[in-house]
């Protein structure tokens, strides 16, 4: 009988085992899932980080035109160039720092990806990413906040001063600046998101 019961136990024992064993397993799975999601998250962001700064640097870089205006009667020609504006010249650098660093990121997450690796595999550079991405966020979002001062300036002129509507007449460069900036302030969005996720990164290690 003492054998039996014994037997019984034991019995109970491996099965709970068993549950318990498989319980870790399916949790384990379900943390990978959710990993392998979050990698491929970052893998678009980083493509269309890039993709989006480089149509603001694109736009920026062709945003120059030349045409006439007139003043209390007096007609003026106007040339109208981005690199004559120190905002734009600050816009333009950062728009482009932040193409080459999402390009950097996109091949090495990729290829990460492919291969089925984690595509941050350590605290360290999860740290590197999530300062890399607040510091051009920040900078995009500044340059972006600059170059909008100058596009409205263009539009609306100054005030208290005779100085005229020069979008009026410089249209194919006013819009370029004002399209160029929103992208701008969308790759800060794009960036601001990776961060977020590898905040997420960083809190499942604690």
């Amino acid at each position: 009988m003492a054998k039996a019961t014994e037997q019984k136990q034991n019995s109970l024992t491996v099965e709970e085992t068993k549950l318990d064993v498989h319980e870790v397993t399916t949790y384990g799975e379900d943390n990978r899932h959710g990993s392998r999601r979050n990698d491929v998250a970052m893998v678009v962001l980083r493509a269309m980080c890039m993709a989006v700064s480089t149509v603001a640097v694109s736009l920026m870089v062709t945003a120059r035109e030349t045409s006439m205006t007139t003043l209390y009667g007096f007609e003026f020609q106007l040339h109208a160039v981005w690199s004559l504006s120190d905002s734009l010249i600050y816009l333009l650098v950062v728009s482009s720092a932040t193409v080459l660093y999402s390009l950097i990121q996109l091949i090495i997450s990729g290829t990460r990806v492919m291969r089925k690796l984690p595509v941050i595999p350590t605290r360290t550079q999860a740290w590197f990413c999530f300062v890399a991405d607040q510091m051009l966020g920040y900078a995009m979002i500044s340059g972006g906040s600059a170059a909008l001062g100058v596009t409205n300036m263009n539009r609306t002129g100054i005030r208290h001063m005779p100085l005229p509507n020069f979008c009026k007449s410089l249209e194919f460069f006013c819009d370029h600046l004002a399209i160029s900036v929103v992208f701008a302030l969308f790759a800060f969005l794009l960036l601001a998101v990776s961060s977020l996720l590898n905040v997420l990164r960083l809190s499942r290690d604690r």
